[in-house]
């Protein structure tokens, strides 16, 4: 929507969503090999358990030739800083969103368009068509996808209720810092964007500056950030996707056998997040309803500006931000999907 960036969507969803990490480098004498996992995700949270289990499968299935050290909370960084370690070897790897994918390469800003994706089902089959092509620009940069993550569907959370386009330009909206002619856009476009590092949102609601964060049911409850903006959204926005990638060169450095028992064990961590965070999303509601939550739901007429919105976006996403190639499959995979659903949105 006209101002309404990716950044809104992915980047500052980015808040909660999980990192993972892998690498090994056996050594000559046997012993284990560490490598430091970094994550946003708060200890204890659906992700962090999925990182952990998955840990666990890696040391046993490899006979403890490889060890996962995982980073909670933030603690290394937000996603530019993760990225930014995984560069330099710092890190091995990690599980981004969509926002620090889109740091590796720019493909990945088809999943922040707002509005594009109406359902986990369209979003499984885009995924399904557009896998190959991601998986190669990823491979150019470096890095080799282990897992798809998934971090729930995006609503806003805000201080007021948001029903127009006028009323999130009437409140301060967090965007993530360091983009910053993302920011000068939102500017231009009537909007008061914040720019603030993820690990900031807490203390932003808490002095004031700022009023909206896009994020999840999930996170919003897991970090308690619905108490401070107690409105959500009664629709989504988009999806928060994520992928657990590595280094190719420290992938490549573990056995073959090795790689195909913990590639497995990456794949049964995407198959848990994705049959059990969308259950975790609806519950997170009731759960925030029951303390003090109100819903915004939209009347039609609201939607379809908000939609109609979306679109303009996209158009222009087309144009310039995320690949013609990627926009172009992704639409029409969804114009297949919706068409054997007889043209439901």
């Amino acid at each position: 929507m006209k101002g309404f960036r990716s950044s809104a969507i992915g980047r500052a969803a980015a808040v909660i969503f999980v990192a993972g990490a892998l690498g090994p480098t056996p050594s000559a004498a046997g012993a284990a090999e560490r490598f430091k996992v970094a994550t946003l995700a708060p200890q204890g949270s659906i992700w962090d358990g999925a990182l952990r289990e998955m840990a666990g499968r890696w040391a046993r299935d490899s006979g403890e030739r490889v060890e996962l050290r995982i980073f909670a909370g933030g603690v290394a960084g937000d996603e530019s800083d993760i990225v930014r370690k995984m560069r330099v070897g710092q890190f091995q790897g990690a599980g981004l969103t969509s926002s620090g994918l889109s740091e590796i390469d720019e493909s990945f800003k088809l999943f922040d368009l707002p509005l594009q994706f109406a359902s986990w089902e369209e979003l499984a089959g885009v995924l399904e068509r557009l896998t190959p092509e991601l998986d190669r620009r990823l491979e150019a940069k470096g890095y080799v996808r282990l897992a798809w993550s998934h971090g729930g569907w995006v609503h806003l959370f805000s201080r007021a209720p948001i029903r127009t386009l006028d009323d999130l330009k009437a409140q301060k909206l967090f965007v993530w810092a360091g983009a910053d002619d993302q920011v000068q856009q939102w500017r231009r476009s009537g909007y008061q964007p914040v720019p603030l590092p993820a690990t900031e949102v807490t203390l932003g609601f808490q002095t004031g500056l700022i009023d909206v964060v896009p994020t999840t049911p999930t996170a919003a409850l897991s970090l308690q950030w619905y108490r401070t903006a107690p409105y959500m959204t009664g629709f989504g926005l988009a999806p928060l996707v994520g992928a657990v990638i590595v280094r190719k060169d420290a992938w490549e450095k573990v056995t073959p056998a090795d790689r195909e028992q913990l590639a497995a064990a990456a794949r049964e961590a995407e198959a848990k997040l994705g049959r059990e965070v969308p259950i975790q999303d609806l519950e997170a509601v009731e759960q925030m309803k029951a303390r003090g939550l109100t819903v915004v739901e939209l009347a039609a007429e609201q939607r379809a500006t908000w939609t109609r919105a979306a679109e303009t976006f996209a158009e222009e996403a087309r144009a310039g931000e995320v690949p013609p190639a990627i926009l172009a499959a992704a639409r029409e995979r969804l114009a297949e999907l919706r068409g054997a659903a007889g043209g439901e949105r």
